[in-house]
């Protein structure tokens, strides 16, 4: 199959969070399956030189943004098997950073609409195109608005993948002709009550629409999980799928990973506890033999944390210890800040983002605690599974599908089911009466490691997707 993959960040070259791994994960488990997937992005100036330096220019041509005419470079570059297309406008591009200006809907309707013209300028001429969230959800738009007349853009299928629908793309109604060059005869295919919204759009526009777990496919039905878009899915529940997102086993392998303090695996996890020591030497701590709890995230509420609030200090008079890494809202900042200085040796708390501290996390906490009100598909419950790390997560979305409850004596965490900061603390006691049952922790620990949570099983549900999406219209 020939598929184009459009997103807005990729590792290695930008990257804001979960998208930019998984566009850089899938299409190289895609390709390592034969296919011919190639993957199209922004060329931001935060990509670096030794990035720049390898791409080959290919071409240029002039896109339309409304009644503007505007540049568009196309470089290419080939990593890890993968050929990427770097589409370059200094104007929209060289800026610090990704998102968060004043004209990202110019800016992605730009990225979009070149996407288009870069295949009447290139040899490549894919059977499906597969868009990411709102930042490039105006290709399906764009396509099927003005591009489906043309003979070798009529048979493409569109895929929409929903990495986190809270991030939609909500825009006041008159940017359509101004911005976007859409004109009121087709209003109706970006307007959702009133607004201009991306993602509407390309869900309205799109042959499929996935999410990021099968949980999560159906949680996004509730107004709870929606953030309003729950009567439109419900209407184009057919277009529907969830496929659970993986991790890249190569990147996290605790045998092999030469960031952590000494390597281990599922068969001798041994050095795990010069992990553990290591990372409590980080935060000035030592090590008693109590449970060491870790948290990688962001520090926002959809995370959980007015849960972990209520019952923190709890946790800390039981005798566990806790280590945070994130950033985010000033109320969590400053909450764990305060509760460092108040339980000096118990509470170790960094507020920054820093990869190489959150792989010593992963590899050095005796368990990960993930309650969040929704999760998507989440990342850091199957990393910290990888290192022999015990999730303790709320049951929803991907952690719902990934994390399953130990109290069977054959799961590989600890789980409860509804937001209440009591049942979070329940779980995290439950966790921390197994860890002194040293055999059963261990044969929990081992049960942690041997989950398969690699992109092999994701790749081929992608593939039947793509297949079925063939089938369209025969």
């Amino acid at each position: 199959m020939k598929i184009l993959f459009v997103t807005s960040e990729s590792v290695p070259f930008a990257v804001t969070g979960g998208l930019g791994d998984v566009s850089s994960a899938l299409p190289k488990a895609l390709r390592n399956r034969r296919q011919a997937i190639r993957v199209v992005m922004p060329l931001y100036s935060d990509i670096g030189s030794e990035y720049r330096d390898k791409m080959k220019y290919l071409c240029h041509f002039n896109v339309p943004v409304s009644w503007r005419n505007q540049y568009c470079g196309v470089f290419e570059l080939t990593f890890d098997g993968v050929k990427y297309y770097f589409l370059d406008n200094e104007y929209y591009f060289n800026r610090k950073g990704l998102y968060g200006y004043y004209d990202d809907a110019e800016r992605y309707s730009f990225f979009s609409r070149a996407v288009l013209e870069m295949l009447n300028n290139i040899d490549f001429e894919p059977e499906i195109i597969h868009v990411n969230d709102w930042q490039s959800a105006l290709v399906n738009v764009y396509l099927d608005l003005y591009y489906r007349h043309i003979p070798k853009f009529y048979p493409i299928k569109t895929l929409l993948t929903i990495h986190n629908i809270q991030y939609q793309g909500k825009y006041g109604m008159e940017i359509a002709e101004e911005v976007l060059g859409i004109g009121k005869a087709d209003y109706s295919t970006i307007e959702y009550n009133g607004n201009c919204n991306f993602l509407k759009g390309a869900i309205a526009t799109s042959d499929r629409v996935n999410t990021v777990s099968p949980s999560y496919s159906s949680e996004i039905l509730d107004p709870w999980f929606s953030h309003g878009l729950s009567d439109l899915l419900s209407s184009y529940k057919y277009k529907l799928r969830g496929i659970l997102n993986g991790i890249d086993t190569v990147l996290y392998d605790p045998s092999k990973d030469d960031i952590i303090a000494a390597n281990f695996s599922h068969s001798d996890f041994s050095n795990k506890a010069v992990c553990k020591d290591d990372l409590l030497e980080e935060f000035g701590m030592v090590d008693n033999g109590e449970p060491v709890i870790g948290i990688v995230s962001r520090l926002v509420a959809h995370k959980g944390f007015d849960l972990i609030k209520h019952v923190l200090e709890y946790i800390l008079l039981a005798g566990m210890k806790v280590v945070v890494l994130g950033t985010g809202e000033y109320i969590y900042e400053s909450f764990f800040t305060d509760y460092a200085a108040r339980y000096p040796g118990q509470l170790g708390v960094r507020i920054d983002f820093n990869s190489v501290l959150a792989r010593k996390i992963y590899a050095g906490s005796d368990m990960y605690l993930m309650p969040s009100k929704s999760e998507p598909c989440g990342l850091a419950q199957m990393i910290s599974l990888r290192y022999g790390t015990i999730p303790i997560v709320r049951e929803t979305g991907g952690l719902k599908d990934s994390v399953f409850d130990s109290g069977d004596g054959k799961g590989n965490g600890f789980t409860f089911k509804t937001y209440n900061a009591h049942d979070m603390l329940d779980a995290c006691f439950r966790a921390k009466n197994l860890y002194y049952d040293k055999e059963s922790w261990n044969q929990l620990i081992k049960r942690a490691m041997s989950c398969d949570n690699s992109w092999k099983k994701s790749a081929n549900d992608y593939l039947d997707l793509y297949a079925e999406m063939l089938t369209l219209w025969e």
